[in-house]
């Protein structure tokens, strides 16, 4: 009986990384206003992941913020973008509840544009 708990509890050890966080809500991005903006955004807690196959194309003062149906929201802005290729995570300001938002977006502050939405997949 002990040998059976034992296994038991070995087996659930080993299987706590394959479903024990890091999977939130995912997003797909798609360029706008002339601009070329690929790959997932996720939302896991109130943190922003922009995956490894995030590629954009550049531009001056890109921020990373949230929108919803269309509209960017300025309060969540959530910091410079750190790379325009690849893995980076942001962290979303004090008082945001990302579930009141469905778009992840790359933003211009200084020209006041979007450059890309991510809509949830």
């Amino acid at each position: 009986m002990q040998r059976r708990k034992f296994l038991t509890t070995a087996l659930a050890i080993t299987a706590l990384p394959a479903f024990a966080g890091g999977h939130g809500r995912l997003f797909s991005f798609e360029g706008i206003n002339g601009h070329t903006v690929t790959g997932t955004a996720e939302i896991v807690g109130t943190t922003i992941h922009l995956l490894d196959d995030f590629v954009f194309d550049g531009a001056p003062d890109p921020k990373i913020a949230l929108g919803k149906d269309g509209a960017y929201d300025p309060e969540t802005l959530s910091g410079e973008l750190v790379a325009y290729e690849g893995a980076s995570s942001y962290e979303l300001p004090a008082g945001i509840n990302p579930d009141d938002y469905n778009e992840v977006w790359v933003w211009c502050e200084r020209f006041n544009v979007g450059l890309g939405t991510a809509s949830e997949a």
